[in-house]
């Protein structure tokens, strides 16, 4: 399964830059703030981060990764990358403004989507915000390969991706406060045919609790 670091170094180590095209719906945060980026990967989001003045530090557990998203750093001159698994965070509780998880927690199996979340609560400070997205079960590709576990499914490629409902991921944050939650959906043509594709969409507040 995907979960595991040495699959992800692999296929970036095969095909080079995984992710591409424009960012979207990148958070509203106040420039100067302190950010935590889970699952960098190839750099497209923490790229997009750094150029609005945020002190972005990104992390992802597979080495190559890493490295790619480092050398978006050194062009950019600023910004942080380390080899961290988002499971298990190498950073102090309270130690950021704001945490993103874009389309990371949703290809890891339930025991670790809870400890990821945990930790994301654990580092972000009080009034801090938390941006999630994940594909929703709407999605063309719901249901697509063997099935894992409840609405997780394993592509012939060894892709394991988690589909959300938005109560799921409103439960999955269990110590912050939902600001909104929705799905969001978009047409994909596909060989001459268009498909849904979904994803939820959730912005967190770390209350005092």
């Amino acid at each position: 399964m995907n979960s595991d670091a040495s699959y992800w170094d692999k296929d970036y180590g095969r095909r080079g830059k995984l992710w591409g095209g424009a960012v979207h719906n990148l958070p509203p945060i106040a420039s100067g703030s302190h950010v935590l980026e889970l699952g960098c990967g190839n750099g497209k989001t923490f790229s997009a981060l750094t150029s609005r003045g945020l002190a972005v530090t990104a992390i992802d557990f597979s080495p190559r990764a890493a490295l790619m998203s480092h050398r978006v750093a050194l062009q950019s001159g600023t910004g942080a990358v380390a080899i961290a698994d988002a499971r298990q965070l190498p950073f102090l509780a309270g130690a950021f403004d704001a945490v993103i998880a874009i389309h990371i927690i949703g290809h890891m199996c339930e025991k670790d989507r809870e400890r990821i979340a945990k930790e994301s609560m654990r580092v972000l400070r009080e009034d801090g915000m938390l941006w999630f997205s994940g594909f929703a079960c709407e999605d063309l590709r719901f249901r697509k390969g063997k099935r894992v576990e409840p609405q997780t499914f394993e592509r012939a490629n060894g892709t394991v991706t988690h589909y959300f409902s938005e109560p799921e991921v409103q439960s999955l944050f269990p110590l912050l406060e939902p600001v909104n939650i929705t799905t969001e959906r978009w047409t994909m043509r596909v060989r001459g045919k268009d498909h849904i594709r979904a994803e939820v969409v959730g912005v967190f507040k770390k209350t005092w609790q």
